[in-house]
């Protein structure tokens, strides 16, 4: 039985592409791009005039000024724009979106099938907003896996994906999917979320590395969105945390702990944890603690902003007792993060997006940010290279540099004057295929123009090959200009 439902999301994802087909593969291409302003992600200092070299899939150089393209080479003309690397969001739920009607009817009449259908929409909407990477933190099932090989494979367009699958809790805790339901009440597709006691905990961790999670996600405190459980109270114990930590590192594995109350926090810190997500209850002992681990806080303002909107309005599209505690939580969630970032906290971008915020409106937490005190280049830091430190994928993603994955977005003005810019993406590049281009979100490069000349491109998401570029000029250049 448990082989069974664990296949669910393959065969909703062959369904998918009996449907629609799969894109055709990606090709090697050559690229040099004009950066009229680049922010590199790797410092604050904006630079202006200069040249991006990408080959295949990867950055080949950066360069100052605007060099000339070499035989074969692609122009990208980005010189009224605003360059800067992919944007990362280190919290997501890509296989969850809000229901229409009532949230407990649809956990009981959907199952890991639909969610694995609808993740592919939220896959695509997020990439196109400039978010090539991202950390999903809980899905049913596999689904998540299932969803990361199929971008991978080519098969369907989304972001590089980190997964952790079900996180793991106590019997009654905020990961515990039976939580105000009648006794007796549950699904195949619910296994794997409920631990109690350190062996458990260890075997969990273990075979969600077997299965295919990246890192592993703990929930020592209770939630907001979930019935009947307190976010102030510690739920796990401290042995069953530092379990958790210590099976996850053993196999090279990050943690994440969702963590509300200061109790759960700290010794979730204490554990050994990489991050913090919320932090809401935090106090200055809580905060020093943090900074002196080296723990990450995983702010997620706008869940907590869109939390507090849907119970102002529509309390009756969240669980039972979830509106009240919005209310009570929320403004604390939001209050924290600029205590956290003048206390000196290590701040990852991460927006919780699950439905309470419509995924591809990841951008919207830059402006929380800097209206709970951050920069917009420490907001920006923090979707870009503190997001890669926190994924331990430093050395491919998160700045503009040679050898590093060729993803690049593009804004028209300036986010460093105006941080909504990157809530107005105007191209995604990911792993050197370009995925949109224009105002429209659906927009894909479909021509490149060199002269008087027009040469088509390829479908969306698709490399083009060096004979579709040549018999263009005497240097075979061809010319993109937004």
């Amino acid at each position: 039985m448990v082989s069974t439902y664990r296949m669910r999301p393959l065969f909703a994802a062959a369904i998918f592409f009996a449907l629609v087909g799969p894109l055709s593969p990606a090709v090697a291409a050559d690229y040099v791009i004009y950066a009229g302003t680049l922010l590199d992600g790797a410092s604050d200092r904006p630079q202006h005039e200069v040249s991006i070299a990408v080959h295949g899939d990867r950055i080949l150089s950066v360069k100052p000024g605007y060099i000339q393209a070499t035989n074969g080479q692609t122009v990208i003309d980005l010189k009224e724009f605003t360059v800067l690397p992919g944007l990362i969001d280190t919290h997501v739920h890509i296989t969850s979106g809000l229901p229409k009607g009532d949230p407990v009817a649809y956990r009981l009449t959907h199952n890991s099938l639909d969610i694995a259908l609808a993740s592919v929409r939220s896959a695509r909407a997020t990439l196109l907003a400039g978010f090539t990477t991202i950390r999903n933190l809980g899905a049913p099932a596999g689904t998540d896996v299932a969803l990361k090989r199929a971008i991978e494979e080519g098969s369907i367009i989304g972001p590089r994906m980190w997964v952790s699958m079900e996180p793991l809790g106590p019997s009654g805790g905020h990961s515990d999917p039976s939580n105000g339901l009648a006794s007796g009440l549950t699904s195949d597709d619910w296994g794997g979320a409920v631990v109690d006691g350190a062996d458990e905990v260890i075997k969990e961790v273990r075979r969600h590395h077997k299965l295919g999670a990246d890192l592993i996600k703990i929930m020592p405190s209770g939630g907001v969105t979930t019935i009947g459980d307190d976010p102030n109270n510690q739920t796990m114990t401290e042995a069953e945390m530092a379990a958790a930590v210590g099976a996850a590192h053993a196999l090279g594995m990050k943690v994440a702990a969702h963590a509300h109350g200061k109790l759960a926090i700290d010794a979730a810190v204490t554990a050994g944890v990489d991050s913090i997500e919320h932090g809401s209850f935090a106090d200055a002992a809580s905060l020093r603690n943090m900074k002196a681990h080296g723990t990450y806080l995983v702010p997620t303002l706008l869940v907590a902003y869109s939390a507090t909107e849907m119970a102002k309005t529509h309390p009756e599209r969240m669980n039972p007792s979830a509106a009240k505690k919005a209310l009570e939580v929320s403004p604390h969630t939001i209050a924290l993060l600029g205590e956290a970032y003048r206390a000196g906290v290590k701040i990852a971008f991460g927006t919780d997006t699950s439905g309470l915020s419509a995924h591809g409106d990841n951008a919207r937490e830059f402006t929380l940010l800097v209206k709970a005190g951050m920069t917009p280049a420490a907001a920006i830091a923090a979707a870009t290279r503190n997001a890669a430190d926190l994924l331990g994928a430093s050395n491919m993603i998160g700045a503009v540099r040679p050898g590093f994955f060729a993803d690049l977005i593009a804004v028209k003005g300036d986010p460093l004057a105006d941080v909504t810019e990157l809530e107005r993406i105007r191209f995604v590049m990911k792993g050197g295929v370009v995925y949109k281009s224009g105002q429209a979100a659906s927009r894909c490069v479909q021509e490149v123009r060199f002269e008087s000349q027009i040469v088509k491109m390829p479908p969306c998401g698709v490399r083009p090959t060096n004979a579709s570029k040549g018999k263009v000029g005497k240097d075979s250049t061809c010319v993109s200009s937004l």
